[in-house]
């Protein structure tokens, strides 16, 4: 396997998806600038075995939670998604259905779809996230979850450059949390992935991966949907779903993993389903109203900087219309008619 993700045409494919979409920017055309010699510099460290992930870039983002987002060197993301294109096939037919980020074919809308399906079926809700789920990977689980599947030793050493590469980057993130068994040093395990990386995304779906099939086979739930660390199961009994939550509680331990208990409560759908910034309904959708102030935030921020010569037309465009094809999918028809005729778009004033 490692020679497949080291060869030639691997990495000019991996370079090409880490270009798509960013070869303006400085990294990705320093990067392309002495394409071939690059390529060939990193195709040998990897061969022989010398390659190590540059420093992180660190920045927060409020929308809608408060995160950081770490983003590794041009040349480290070529990297991870010449691994990806090789070991992600071997995970994508483990992973259930009903996982929907970060995959081909699936992705938020699809989510949401499932779960008004859902809500139209089923008398009740069970809905729940994980607390500080980047954070709290630990390192040495999502090793043997991994080791499970990879067998080559030379992948999984590129493997724990990258994963090692992470640790402690949201290390202020964590709030220690112990668990049954639990020694002193515990708190020094090695935990957490970047969010950002393309690999910590495709990491978090493994790491989950057991308990979407504990959730699917041992507990026998067959309305259950993922996206990232948010989840729901359906159920007829309320009392079903409590035991579930119950059990579900029990098996995250496994993981090192806890989710906001006060929060994931027993609801009707009729009542919403809170679901990736909308509020499901068996009959409709809503769009959290954050998410519609805060783009009325940005789109009024965006005008002055258009009106004042900042940016182009295209690139305001382009902020309206990315918002647009999200919002699209509940019904938000009022309030998009409201937000764009209370802020009309006015061309830029000529220089004098």
């Amino acid at each position: 396997m490692y020679r497949q993700i080291v060869d030639w045409s691997n990495l000019l494919l991996a370079y090409r998806k880490a270009s798509r979409g960013k070869r303006g920017k400085p990294s990705a055309a320093g990067f392309e600038h002495q394409l071939a010699d690059r390529l060939i510099g990193l195709q040998g460290e990897l061969e022989s075995q010398t390659y190590q992930p540059g420093d992180y870039v660190h920045f927060m983002i409020h929308d809608p939670k408060h995160r950081k987002i770490s983003a590794a060197p041009f040349r480290d993301r070529v990297v991870h998604h010449a691994l990806c294109n090789l070991i992600e096939p071997l995970f994508e037919a483990q992973f259930i259905p009903n996982s929907y980020a970060n995959r081909k074919g699936k992705g938020t809308h699809v989510a949401v779809n499932t779960v008004q399906e859902y809500a139209r079926r089923y008398r009740y809700v069970l809905r729940a996230d994980i607390v500080k789920h980047f954070p709290s990977i630990d390192h040495t689980i999502l090793y043997d979850i991994l080791a499970d599947t990879i067998l080559d030793d030379q992948t999984r050493w590129l493997i724990a450059q990258i994963i090692d590469s992470g640790q402690g980057v949201l290390a202020d993130e964590y709030e220690m949390v112990w668990f049954e068994k639990d020694d002193l040093f515990a708190p020094n395990r090695p935990r957490g992935l970047p969010i950002g990386n393309l690999t910590s995304q495709f990491w978090s779906n493994v790491y989950l991966n057991p308990l979407d099939w504990f959730i699917q086979q041992d507990l026998a739930c067959t309305a259950y949907l993922r996206y990232v660390d948010d989840f729901a199961l359906f159920s007829n009994s309320k009392r079903e779903l409590y035991a579930w939550k119950q059990a579900i509680m029990q098996f995250l331990a496994t993981l090192r993993l806890t989710i906001h208990e006060s929060e994931a409560q027993v609801i009707r759908p009729e009542q919403g389903i809170p679901w990736l910034g909308f509020v499901v309904y068996p009959t409709h959708r809503r769009l959290k109203r954050r998410n519609a102030v805060n783009f009325t935030r940005r789109f009024v921020d965006n005008l002055d900087a258009y009106q004042a010569g900042n940016i182009s037309f295209a690139e305001l465009d382009a902020s309206v219309k990315g918002w647009v094809n999200h919002v699209r999918y509940a019904d938000t028809w009022g309030l998009r008619r409201h937000i764009f005729r209370s802020h009309p778009v006015r061309f830029p004033k000529p220089p004098t």
